[in-house]
């Protein structure tokens, strides 16, 4: 395996996901005493995350029929969500927006938790499907493999979060915004490489 490629993956992996730590610490703080909610919370991330994988490779595939100067112009789709995730913050910020971990009297159950991580990574498939078009299968391989290996790191790190509530309060404050950079970073890197607009 290339350790360069293993080095981007676990990259892309980490930024992408920083505010699945603070929904898994909270689906954790929300199972703690309950027996068997560890494991169910681990399901669902799985579960989750690899909904997110199947339907990015697909895309990914479909991605690469695509002619070669179209697929740097796929680095729009995350710029356009980091923008949307901008706005959304700044929208939440002004009004006082929800808490989206909403409060819930039982553990959280497997098929919760793989919703709510699907649904959160919607975002992910608009900034993999571009990643993955430009790898190749062997290296759409690596990704996934690395992307599944870390998921289990963090359910790991997610699960010490929730016992430490000040580190969890900062992940609060702060992810909203480090969302949208790093969204719309990764859209001007696609579109920087891959040359779009003469850049």
């Amino acid at each position: 395996m290339d350790p360069g490629i293993i080095g981007q993956a676990a990259g892309l992996f980490a930024v992408t996901n920083v505010d699945d730590i603070l929904i898994l610490a909270l689906f954790f703080a929300q199972g703690a005493g309950h027996p068997g909610a560890t494991s169910r919370i681990v399901a669902g991330q799985y579960l989750g995350f690899l909904g997110i994988l199947l339907v990015a490779v697909a895309a990914g595939f479909g991605a690469t029929f695509l002619p070669e100067p179209v697929i740097p112009y796929l680095g729009l789709l995350p710029l356009a969500l980091g923008v949307k995730a901008a706005w959304q913050a700044w929208k939440n910020h002004r009004g006082g927006g929800d808490d989206p971990a909403e409060e819930r009297s039982n553990a959280p159950e497997m098929l919760a938790v793989a919703a709510v991580t699907f649904a959160n990574g919607g975002d992910n498939i608009g900034v993999y499907v571009p990643v993955f078009a430009n790898t190749g299968l062997g290296g759409m391989s690596i990704y996934v493999l690395v992307f599944l290996v870390l998921v289990a790191v963090w359910c790991a790190v997610g699960r010490f979060f929730a016992t430490r509530p000040v580190v969890a309060q900062v992940l609060s404050r702060w992810g909203h915004v480090l969302l949208p950079l790093v969204l719309t970073g990764i859209g001007l890197l696609i579109l920087i490489e891959g040359g779009a607009f003469g850049l």
